[in-house]
């Protein structure tokens, strides 16, 4: 089971976008992630450089002048840990409600 852990760094829509990409393939070529998500060349590249530089992407750009990147194991349980906590928050939303939270009884 997944320990829930909120993480700052892939929460922002792209980055979770590029994570969620990328969990669902062993690699995935630059070119492909830049139009399954719509971003530019220089947004995308900022945002995998930032996943890189975390440790949760590996970038390789050896093969004739053609980028393709890939989670890492630690980028791998960091977003398994960030979609267990969403969805912690999710069931709490979705919880029956026992009572007014907040609320104060006046006398």
């Amino acid at each position: 089971m997944t320990t829930p852990r909120f993480d700052e760094l892939i929460h922002p829509s792209t980055r979770l976008s590029i994570v969620s990409l990328l969990a669902a393939a062993d690699w995935a070529d630059f070119g492909y992630i830049r139009g399954q998500l719509g971003l530019s060349d220089s947004a995308l590249s900022k945002q995998l450089s930032t996943l890189e530089q975390a440790g949760y992407v590996t970038v390789d750009r050896s093969i004739r002048r053609r980028v393709r990147a890939r989670l890492t194991t630690d980028g791998r349980a960091a977003f398994q840990g960030h979609v267990a906590a969403l969805q912690a928050i999710v069931a709490t939303a979705n919880a029956p409600s026992t009572g007014s939270v907040g609320d104060r009884r006046r006398n």
